[in-house]
C-alpha cells in the first residue's frame, strides 16, 4: 500500500510543479487509496484530515465496494448473454 502511495505522489510530481509556476500556489498531492474490496492503507485518516469537510472512511469504503460489484455484474452479465445467445 505504501508503495502505491509513493506511486501516486510520483505520478503527479511534473503537475504539480506546473501549477506552482503556473499559478504560484503551493500544491500537495494527498494520495487517497482504496482498494476494491474496501481495504484502506493506514496513513488514509492522515491524509483525509488533510482535505476540508469531514469525510467518512466508511462510505469511502462503500463506494469503492459497491462500484466493484457493479463491474463484476455487469462481466458476469455480459459472459452469461454471449453464451446463451451464441448458440
Amino acid at each position: 500500500m505504501i508503495k502505491r502511495e509513493a506511486k501516486k505522489i510520483l505520478k503527479y510530481k511534473d503537475l504539480i510543479t506546473e501549477i506552482q509556476y503556473m499559478w504560484n500556489v503551493q500544491v500537495k498531492v494527498i494520495p487517497i487509496i482504496i482498494m476494491a474490496t474496501g481495504t484502506i492503507s493506514k496513513s488514509l485518516r492522515q491524509y483525509l484530515s488533510n482535505l476540508p469537510g469531514k469525510q467518512e472512511i466508511k462510505e469511502l469504503q462503500k463506494t469503492a465496494v459497491l462500484g466493484t460489484a457493479h463491474i463484476l455484474w455487469k462481466v458476469l452479465m455480459w459472459k452469461y448473454t454471449t453464451y446463451f445467445t451464441a448458440k
